[in-house]
């Protein structure tokens, strides 16, 4: 069996690479983030190229390939009239190559930046002297000049002047620049020698050695290059670049998308911030990313691919948004599909809305809103029919409630999208509906926004008319005219810790509800007992309203009105359980609620007490 490899290593001369950037034969691909090295990370890479030390490999990429196709860019600092299309993009070794052209080949001094940030431009000159002596210091010897190649001290004063070569000589500094341009090296050489006629045969000598050490050494410098061929598929490419680029930008799949639509003439970045804006005028979508987006269109061109060959929407196989697939998507696919997308992200907004899920903030899992962003954009009006509506919501429930989106979830956005399509046309439940399960221990745990299922139980009181204590005022009319809504303690941290309840109990959800913080103010620390008194005195509430009031929230009245929490408690977490049920759709195995209440669940990390932060 005969392996065949994707690339090939050789080495070039840096003369070479230098010549083909300057002519544009090599050059960047679109996606690499801009110049950015500092002076002192030019002179120390000069350093290493005059003592013939490695400096590391050059990953290119051979252009051609039908697979991958960037739009290119000149290295900072080349100056082509007419670009040619290049032979390879770099892939690694941008910054090293920018520094290398702009300090030797350019013609111009390198645009950089000093220490503090701020962009300076350097010549770059070979201090002989140090160079030259057994004891000089090979970093020190390599100096940056100023633009006007003059170096003065800081009150201005001008301490060595190289603005003429009449003057660099005189002072011994040979500019870098000359050692690939015989022309002007000759020139140079005739104007050192003649500045001190009675010390030629000295002078010549320095000169000679001065050759030997640095001169030749960056003549002659080899750097190995890797040359990926251009059959590498793109994931390759994008994987390799991840791998070896530390230095660089993190590559997306938007980022690297971006480029080869580009190639085309098409502008991603700005499609897709016309796609956003869109999506950010719902508060809920203002957290969608580039990719959640991507994955979506993917989704749906996938599913089209399969429709193409015969499947029926349930059974479309090949149906995928994982990388390698979102790679491959098409600039024509993204087209078509891109508007449909944004429709249906704003279609799951207008769902999730009708949850009570108003905000990013209160979304249980972002990452949900993909899958059911493209089954929207497929199924278009049709899903505004309420039994459709209705199997959505409760799948959508059951994902958050089966805590199904917090992990590895590509291969679930696919299975999602085909199983809720098929269900929708009569077939069998999705997995993620028939799998999902809440264990009704996880009520004792769930302490923080950290997660879904904390989040979404909270949507469900409010969804189901919850109410303010206060006001009377459904909490979702408060949060629509954004009352400062929070999630606040029934019974407050303060009682519960006079009381001996144990804090982990009265910190979980079970003992949570949504007010506004003016109505958590009033209740302060007190017992239920004084804290329902005083809310009906100040804010002119009957017993029997208020007793309505608590119920909206499962709460039963005399619990609280006899500051009872275990009993409390027990009726609200079993009333609690009683609502999760209802949006899932399916019974909860109830003797998974024999577990003892002080397991932790990883919604501890914010601790118990949040009494700092004003929350009751």
């Amino acid at each position: 069996m005969s392996l065949v490899t994707t690339f090939d290593s050789t080495k070039e001369s840096l003369l070479t690479l230098l010549s083909s950037v300057a002519c544009g034969e090599t050059q960047l691909p679109d996606f690499q983030r801009g110049w950015v090295w500092d002076d002192d990370r030019i002179r120390g890479l000069l350093c290493s190229v005059s003592q013939s030390y490695p400096i590391g490999a050059i990953m290119m990429l051979q252009v051609g390939g039908e697979d991958v196709r960037f739009k290119p860019r000149l290295i900072e600092g080349v100056r082509v009239p007419s670009p040619p299309v290049p032979e390879r993009l770099i892939m690694d070794g941008q910054q090293r190559l920018t520094a290398l052209f702009q300090a030797l080949y350019s013609g111009g001094p390198a645009e950089t930046k000093d220490s503090r940030g701020k962009p300076i431009k350097r010549w770059y000159y070979v201090d002989m002297a140090k160079a030259l002596s057994p004891n000089g210091d090979p970093e020190e010897a390599i100096v940056g000049f100023p633009e006007d190649r003059k170096l003065r001290s800081f009150r201005g004063e001008v301490l060595l002047d190289c603005s003429t070569t009449e003057k660099e000589c005189q002072e011994e500094f040979f500019p870098l620049p000359l050692v690939y341009d015989s022309t002007a090296l000759t020139a140079w050489l005739m104007e050192y020698l003649k500045g001190d006629p009675e010390r030629v045969p000295e002078r010549l000598a320095r000169w000679n050695l001065l050759l030997k050490t640095v001169v030749q050494p960056f003549q002659h410098y080899q750097i190995p290059v890797i040359v990926l061929r251009k059959e590498t598929p793109k994931a390759a490419v994008c994987q390799v670049f991840e791998r070896v680029n530390t230095g660089g930008v993190s590559l997306t799949v938007f980022e690297l998308l971006t480029a080869t639509y580009a190639a085309d003439g098409f502008n991603l970045r700005e499609d897709w911030r016309r796609q956003s804006e869109a999506l950010k005028k719902h508060a809920v979508l203002r957290t969608v990313e580039n990719t959640d987006f991507l994955q979506a269109v993917t989704l749906l061109a996938t599913l089209g691919q399969a429709l193409e060959k015969g499947a029926t929407p349930g059974s479309a196989s090949g149906v995928s948004c994982k990388r390698k697939e979102v790679l491959s998507l098409r600039l024509e696919e993204y087209k078509a599909l891109a508007d449909r997308v944004t429709a249906g992200f704003i279609g799951a907004g207008k769902l999730l809305y009708g949850q009570k899920i108003f905000s990013a903030r209160d979304l249980p899992y972002r990452t949900q809103l993909t899958p059911l962003a493209a089954v929207l954009g497929f199924l278009g009006e049709r899903a505004e029919n309420d039994a459709v509506r209705r199997k959505l919501v409760r799948w959508y429930w059951c994902g958050v409630f089966g805590e199904l989106y917090g992990g590895s979830l590509e291969t679930r956005f696919a299975k999602d999208l085909t199983e809720i399509l098929a269900w929708v046309d009569g077939g069998p439940e999705p997995a993620t509906v028939n799998e999902a399960n809440f264990a009704p221990a996880r009520l004792y745990t769930l302490r923080t926004r950290n997660s879904a299922a904390y989040k979404g139980l909270f949507a469900l009181l409010i969804r189901d008319g919850g109410l303010d204590f206060r006001t009377g005022q459904p909490i979702d009319v408060e949060m629509y005219f954004d009352e400062r809504v929070d999630i606040h303690h029934v019974f407050p941290q303060a009682f519960c810790s006079q009381a001996g309840i144990d804090l982990k109990m009265a910190d979980s959800i079970v003992n949570r509800i949504p007010l506004t913080a003016r109505t958590n103010r009033l209740i302060g620390g007190s017992a239920p007992s004084a804290y329902l008194e005083r809310l009906q005195k100040n804010s002119g509430i009957p017993r029997e309203r208020m007793d309505e009031i608590l119920r909206s929230h499962l709460i039963d009245p005399s619990h609280l009105r006899a500051d009872d929490f275990p009993s409390f408690f027990a009726a609200r977490a079993e009333a609690m359980l009683s609502r999760i049920e209802a949006a899932m759709g399916k019974p909860i195995l109830r003797e998974l609620a024999q577990v003892e209440p002080d397991a932790r669940g990883d919604d501890e990390d914010e601790g118990l007490l949040e009494a700092a932060s004003g929350e009751t």
